[in-house]
This record gives C-alpha cells, structure tokens and sequence, in this order.
C-alpha cells in the first residue's frame, strides 16, 4: 500500500488528536507567552497557527488577533480545535486543511505568524518557510518553534533514530546554524533565539503518540547501547526518560 508523506502525518496524528489538545508539553511554556505577549502589542488583524496540532498556538493569540486561522494536514487535529475553541469561548478561530508546503492564502494576507513543534514533521522546510515568508506582509512577526539537534553528528544521528522509531511521520530535528540559514535564505531576518531544555517523560512521550510496543523496545535498546558522551548529552534515565533541546526563533518578514 502507497502512502504521501502528508498522509502519513496525518494519519499519525489523527487519531491522537485529543492527546494533544491535553498535552501539558504542548499547552504551556514560556515561548507560548513570550508569543501571546506580543501578539498583544501587536494586536493582528489576521494571524495564522501554522501546522497548529493541538492549536495551542490559535488559543493564545485569538484573545489578540481579529482572526485566526489554524492549518493543519490532520483533519481530526482541526476538529479537535475547533471542539477546545468552543470550550473555551473562542470564535475568532477558523480551521484549514493544508500542508505547510502549499497554503491557499494570497501575498502577504497575515500580519503575524507562528508554528510550534510542527517544523519537523514538513516534508521540505524550505518550501514551508517560504510559504510563510510568501503569506506574511513585509516587517510582520513570525516565531517558529521546535526541538533542535545537537551540531555533533552522532548526537544528531542517535535523536534522529530515536523521533523516528517513536514517531514514522518524523522527518528531521533541525539544528539551530540550519534553522538560521533556512530562515534567512527565504527572506526572514536575522532572528532572536531562546533556548531550554525540555525533560521527555518516556512513558508519556511514547504514549502520546500511541508507538508500538515493539519501536518502544528498540528505543530503549539504543539508549541502552548509546555512548557515554550522549547518555549524557541527552541525560538518559534508568526508565528512558530524557531531555531535548528547544528553541523559538523571533523573527520578522524582510
């Protein structure tokens, strides 16, 4: 049976829709403050959740925007957003399903734009944040954000494999020099990076996404067999559990 990168994604994510609304990963943190802060100062006519998930995204910046739109390839993703935005009393958040790769919005239509933890399930980040760029109007705000790799190679390789058994829609962890230039050559300025750790609950972090007993296993059994250099790097504990980076890249359309 064939099966399209977006469909695999969202197939993956479908059917965990509701996990991730629920996320206590997903639902907080300082970057989703440090965004809604300045969607605040900002006040947008129109803001785009770009790859919105769980639409954490939408929820903080439609108590400032006139309007919101959440796009994602998952159709039950949109769904499960629109339920929460209802619970919540929201009703300037619209939902579409598209691929970052190919939004259905003119030049320039958005003048704020955010993607969190979405980057590295898109099949081409390039084309993604050219699209951004393309939808955003000249000197808007766009905050990108997601788990970055380690620049040394096997670091990167070992955080590659373990995404990758725990989630099969994964493509790639960027690395902070490959996220600066992406968003440069696309026509983005030079951006303002925070950074933090991110503890993986591995019970949760496995379970959220519904992995397979067996991928679960073979995870384990490469934490097991990874070098000391990296058991430390991503502080490895007795159950699995680890911790990975993280970065929100503020930025502006150039």
């Amino acid at each position: 049976m064939t099966q399209t990168r977006e469909g695999l994604t969202a197939s993956q994510f479908g059917a965990r829709a509701g996990a991730y609304v629920a996320s206590a990963v997903h639902a907080g943190g300082a970057d989703l403050d440090a965004m809604a802060a300045r969607a605040a100062q900002v006040v947008p006519d129109r803001a785009l959740d770009l790859g919105a998930g769980g639409g954490h995204v939408a929820y903080a910046l439609a108590k400032a925007a006139g309007h919101v739109v959440a796009v994602d390839l998952s159709a039950d993703m949109l769904a499960a957003i629109v339920g929460e935005a209802g619970r919540r009393g929201l009703a300037n958040i619209e939902t579409l399903q598209a691929g970052a790769a190919r939004l259905p919005f003119p030049d320039g239509h958005f003048d704020f734009l955010a993607s969190r933890y979405s980057a590295h399930h898109w099949r081409d980040i390039g084309a993604g944040l050219a699209e951004a760029r393309r939808v955003l109007r000249l000197g808007a705000p766009a905050y990108f954000i997601d788990i970055v790799a380690p620049e040394a190679a096997a670091a990167d390789t070992h955080l590659q494999a373990v995404e990758l058994l725990r989630d099969v829609s994964h493509v790639r962890d960027y690395s902070v020099t490959q996220w600066r230039s992406i968003l440069s050559e696309v026509g983005f300025a030079p951006p303002r990076e925070t950074q933090w750790r991110l503890r993986m609950d591995f019970a949760d972090w496995t379970g959220r996404i519904g992995t397979p007993a067996p991928l679960v296993k073979a995870i384990r059994v490469l934490q097991g067999k990874a070098d000391d250099e990296t058991r430390a790097l991503f502080a490895i504990e007795s159950d699995g559990s680890f911790w990975l980076d993280a970065a929100m890249f503020e930025t502006t359309a150039a």
